[in-house]
């Protein structure tokens, strides 16, 4: 098998069906080397042709709090009030650092998101 750099969607659609073909490969068999190498050039043009933002910080809280089956008045410990919640919620007010240390250190959410806005 021969392994290339990704450039085109074509170049992708091959990589893809030989992936496929070799999707049960297993550590130490025969060209599993080769199949992990061109996963990960898979991986690599996804990253770039396929960029994911991230998502709005919002819309990210809101995402979690379904999640966790929370409500807004779950929120109030985290943002000081109940009408800060509302606020925050509603883009009326935006996230302080402090308020993105606590949701991204108690609910897991990524940094990223929370910084987006």
């Amino acid at each position: 098998m021969k392994i290339k750099l990704i450039k085109t969607e074509e170049d992708y659609q091959i990589a893809l069906s030989v992936i496929e073909k070799h999707f049960d490969i297993q550590p130490g068999q025969k060209g599993f080397e080769e199949i992990e190498l061109l996963v990960t050039l898979v991986d690599l043009f996804e990253k770039e042709k396929y960029k994911i933002d991230a998502p709005d910080p919002i819309e990210a809280i809101q995402f979690r709090m379904e999640q966790m089956g929370m409500k807004r008045a779950d929120l109030t410990p985290f943002f000081g009030t109940r009408a800060r919640v509302t606020e925050v919620l509603n883009r009326q007010r935006k996230l302080t650092v402090a308020m993105m240390k606590k949701l991204n250190r108690e609910f897991g959410i990524p940094a990223e998101s929370l910084l987006a806005g």
